[in-house]
C-alpha cells in the first residue's frame, strides 16, 4: 500500500510540476538558509579558533597594564629578564616561558628593502606560540646567552626581499646591523586583529635588546602552561609573583595585564557559536512558513480531486489508505524540499567560505536532521488535508463538480 501511495504521489507532482515547487520553495529556501548558516558560522568558529591557537594552546601573555592611566603619569614599567627567570623558578605548571621585545626596522637584502618587525624570542618562546620552520634551524643556547646576530624569516619577508632564493644561510641587513638567515617560518596567515603573522623577523632576545632595541626591557612575556595545570591558577600565581616583585601593595591596582589565550578562544567560539545558532533559528522560520504552503495547496489539492476521492471511496478504498496517500503526498513534497536545499546550501556554503576565506565545515548532523526535520513538516503540515480527504462522505464526493 506505501508502494502505491508513493507511485500515486510521484504522478500526482509530475502533473503539477510549478506549482508542486512554488509549493515546496519555503522548505528549500529554510534548509538551505539554515545548513548555510550554520556551516559558515562552524567554518568562522574554526578559523578564529585555528587563529587564536597559534599563540599557544595553553598560553597566558603577560604585558604591562597601560588601560585607566591619566595623562602625565608616570610611564608603563617593562618587565626585565629577572621577572622571566622568577616566573620560571617559582612558579609550578609553568612548562616554558620566553620574554619577547619588538622594533620597527628595514630590512634589506641584495638592495631590495622591507618595512617589518624585529621579535626578540627565544627557542622556548617558539614552542610556546607554536612556531614552526619548513627550512632551517632555530636558536641555539649559545646564540641566545651571547646575543649572536641570527635571525629566522617570516613566509611575507622572504618573499619581498629574497623571491625564489633560499634565504638560509645568506645575510639580511636590519637597520645598521647583519644578521645571518638561520631558517624560515611556516607561513602562518593572518592573524586575529587583521595583521600578517608572518610579516617578521625573529632573532634572539638579547642580540635584539642590544643592537636594535638599545634597552633591556621586555613588553611581554609569553608562558605555555603545563595541560595538568589549570590556567587561571597558574596566572594568579603569575600575578601575584610580579605584584611582589613591582612592590605593590594590596590595595594598589595592578600595572600588569595577564591574558589567557584559552579563555578568550572558549569565549569568542562560545558567542559565534550563539549567533550561529540564533541566525539559523530566525532562518528555520522559513521552514514554518514553507509547512503552512504546503497545508494551503494540499487542502487546494483535496477540493480539486474530490470526484477522484469519491470513486476511490465508493469501490472500496479505507479511509486509511487515502489519509496516507495525502500524506505520502505531503511527505515527498518535503522530502523533495529539503533534497534541493541540501544541494543549494552545499553550493551556497562552498561560495562564502571560500569568499569569506573560512574553512569548509559542513556538519553531517545538521544536513540529516535538516532533511529530517522537513520530512516531519510534511506529516506535521500534511496530516489536516489528509484527515479532510479520508472524511468525505462518498456519496457527497460523487456528487462534486
Amino acid at each position: 500500500m506505501l508502494g502505491a501511495s508513493l507511485l500515486l504521489a510521484f504522478r500526482e507532482i509530475r502533473r503539477h510540476l510549478l506549482r508542486s515547487f512554488l509549493t515546496v520553495l519555503g522548505i528549500v529556501i529554510g534548509v538551505a538558509a539554515v545548513i548555510t548558516m550554520v556551516t559558515v558560522g562552524n567554518g568562522v568558529t574554526a578559523s578564529v579558533r585555528n587563529q587564536i591557537s597559534a599563540l599557544g594552546a595553553n598560553t597566558l601573555m603577560v604585558i604591562p597594564n597601560q588601560q585607566g592611566r591619566a595623562a602625565g603619569s608616570a610611564p608603563v614599567r617593562p618587565f626585565l629578564i629577572a621577572d622571566v627567570d622568577a616566573i620560571r623558578e617559582q612558579v609550578g605548571g609553568v612548562k616554558a616561558i620566553s620574554g619577547q621585545a619588538q622594533a620597527s626596522v628595514s630590512a634589506v637584502h641584495n638592495g631590495v628593502k622591507w618595512t617589518t618587525t624585529v621579535s626578540g624570542t627565544s627557542d622556548a618562546g617558539m614552542d610556546v606560540q607554536n612556531l614552526a620552520l619548513t627550512s632551517g634551524r632555530r636558536f641555539t643556547d649559545g646564540e641566545e646567552s651571547a646575543g649572536n646576530a641570527v635571525c629566522i624569516v617570516g613566509a611575507t619577508v622572504r618573499k619581498n626581499l629574497f623571491a625564489t632564493e633560499d634565504p638560509v644561510g645568506q645575510q639580511l641587513r636590519l637597520n645598521s646591523i647583519s644578521c645571518s638567515v638561520i631558517g624560515v617560518l611556516k607561513e602562518r596567515g593572518q592573524g586575529g586583529g587583521g595583521n600578517d603573522q608572518d610579516d617578521v623577523v625573529l632573532m634572539p632576545l638579547r642580540a635584539a635588546q642590544r643592537q636594535l632595541i638599545g634597552n633591556q626591557n621586555i613588553y611581554l612575556i609569553v608562558i605555555g602552561v603545563d595541560p595538568a595545570y589549570d590556567n587561571a591558577t597558574v596566572g594568579a600565581d603569575v600575578e601575584r609573583l610580579l605584584r611582589e616583585r613591582r612592590h605593590l601593595g594590596p590595595d594598589q591596582d595592578s600595572d600588569i595585564r595577564l591574558i589567557d589565550v584559552k579563555q578568550i578562544t572558549d569565549t569568542v567560539s562560545s558567542t559565534i557559536g550563539v549567533m550561529t545558532s540564533l541566525v539559523a533559528a530566525i532562518a528555520s522560520i522559513s521552514l514554518v512558513v514553507g509547512g503552512i504552503g504546503i497545508v494551503n495547496i494540499m487542502l487546494v489539492s483535496v477540493t480539486e480531486r474530490t470526484r477522484e476521492i469519491g470513486i476511490r471511496l465508493a469501490i472500496g478504498a479505507l479511509a486509511g489508505e487515502v489519509r496516507l496517500q495525502f500524506l505520502t503526498e505531503a511527505v515527498v513534497l518535503c522530502s523533495m524540499g529539503g533534497a534541493i536545499g541540501i544541494a543549494l546550501a552545499f553550493v551556497l556554503s562552498f561560495f562564502l567560505t571560500q569568499l569569506m576565506k573560512v574553512d569548509f565545515a559542513m556538519d553531517p548532523l545538521v544536513v540529516v536532521g535538516s532533511l529530517g526535520f522537513a520530512s516531519v513538516l510534511g506529516v506535521v503540515f500534511g496530516y489536516v488535508p489528509a484527515q479532510r480527504a479520508a472524511a468525505l462522505n462518498p456519496i457527497e464526493a460523487l456528487r462534486h463538480e
